[in-house]
């Protein structure tokens, strides 16, 4: 009569052993696994991988290649204990030892001998065994975990599978490090080319302000971001006169910056040869409106001031009306506003102010009056006309008001301001 398995004697030691082993392992896969996926630097990561498994694993060496696409082959990245080879040697794959051949395979290759193993290519003289894994993310090759022995099969199933399960957190562990560093040089080149851009749109702002008999005129801008739209300028004629312009382009960051340097180019090329604000506010338009991208736009006030006469002529595209501060009080003055440049053909209307000694000229972009507060909403014209009347009011001291009102939260738009004194 066949015994039937419950009268089978049960060696509980053997259970407990087994089960005791398999957790030994698991805890060793957890701390190891957790360990892997909490560095971000390829570098470090790698080594720690090569150097951890090769000591946990009593491992005689531990490499990992990792996956050239552009040439097809394998490139040495982590290694501890072979002294044969170094960073940055190469293997072709399907070619060159048993790495070559399991990135090729895409195949776990375990030679418990190496002497006998037809893929080996030697490298420590007391080298008997060795693991080569492949490391996958998604179906996708990222390269081939390596690890060797100075025993004879000295990597039972148990360790096999430890070892490969742990590959997968090694794979994905290395995809990660790979792409946030690409991603941090990504964002390094950006912000290098930012401080550049920066720079160039620096060195485009008047660097002093103009030298003009019986008038104080100064300027200021602060952008944003690293770059912006808003921009001003001072351009001094023959005739003693002075042309002074503040320019709002549509939108932020680089590509505000590029139309706004264009938009600089052109206007100081059409001031040397054109005549009144109007005119040239409207040749630049043309210019604009057959040059620039659809939706793009510039709010723009162009001035002449004529120190001999005291008066002072503007043309506005689009832009906020100048604040005259004389007699004790601030008015904006009333003008025809005009269309925005670069939107659609038109012609510009132009406004002649004549100023009193002790008065003073305001010119500002919306950055100034559309500024928010945390619970006061916009900065608004009124509390710039406040501001404005009092005798020691400057660009900076605009800009201060500005960005106390804001109470932290900071610039939204660029904001730029130019100050005429009489």
């Amino acid at each position: 009569m066949a015994t039937s398995p419950s009268t089978l004697p049960y060696d509980h030691s053997q259970v407990r052993e087994l089960h005791s082993e398999q957790i030994d392992e698991l805890l060793k896969l957890q701390k190891a696994a957790q360990t892997i996926t909490s560095i971000l630097d390829l570098d470090e990561l790698i080594n720690k991988i090569v150097n951890e498994i090769a000591q946990s694993f009593d491992c005689l060496e531990a490499t990992i290649y990792l996956h050239d696409e552009t040439n097809n082959e394998l490139v040495l990245t982590g290694v501890c204990g072979c002294t044969m080879y170094e960073k940055g040697d190469r293997k072709k794959i399907g070619k060159e030892g048993m790495t070559g051949h399991v990135a090729a395979t895409g195949k776990m290759h375990y030679a418990p001998d190496v002497r006998l193993d037809p893929y080996y290519i030697a490298c420590e003289p007391s080298t008997l065994s060795e693991v080569a894994i492949p490391l996958h993310v998604d179906g996708k090759l990222v390269g081939v975990f390596s690890t060797s022995h100075h025993e004879l099969d000295a990597f039972p199933p148990t360790q096999l599978r430890l070892l490969q399960a742990l590959c997968k957190h090694i794979a994905v562990a290395i995809h990660n490090a790979r792409r946030f560093g690409q991603e941090r040089q990504e964002r390094e080149r950006m912000g290098r080319e930012a401080k550049e851009a920066r720079a160039i749109q620096q060195a485009l702002l008047p660097k002093t302000s103009p030298y003009i008999p019986g008038f104080a005129i100064s300027g200021l801008s602060v952008s944003a971001g690293e770059v912006g739209g808003d921009w001003y300028d001072f351009i001094q004629f023959s005739d003693g006169c002075l042309g002074l312009v503040l320019a709002d382009v549509s939108g932020k960051g680089t590509a505000a910056a590029l139309l706004m340097s264009a938009t600089r180019g052109m206007l100081r090329s059409l001031a040397d040869t054109c005549g009144s604000p109007a005119e040239v506010l409207g040749k630049l338009n043309r210019l604009m409106v057959e040059d620039f991208p659809p939706g793009r736009f510039v709010t723009l006030v162009y001035a002449v001031l004529d120190p001999a006469s005291r008066t002072l002529k503007y043309a506005s595209a689009g832009h906020l009306p100048p604040l005259l501060v004389e007699g004790g009080e601030a008015r904006f003055l009333q003008s025809e506003r005009g269309t925005p440049l670069g939107l659609v053909a038109g012609e510009f209307s132009e406004t002649t102010v004549e100023l009193q000694k002790g008065s003073r000229l305001l010119f500002y972009s919306d950055g100034i009056t559309e500024a928010t507060g945390i619970a006061e909403g916009e900065y608004g014209a009124q509390r710039l006309q406040e501001l404005v009347l009092s005798s020691d009011a400057s660009p900076e001291s605009v800009l201060a008001d500005v960005r106390q009102f804001a109470n932290g939260k900071g610039l939204h738009d660029d904001a730029t301001v130019i100050l005429v004194r009489a």
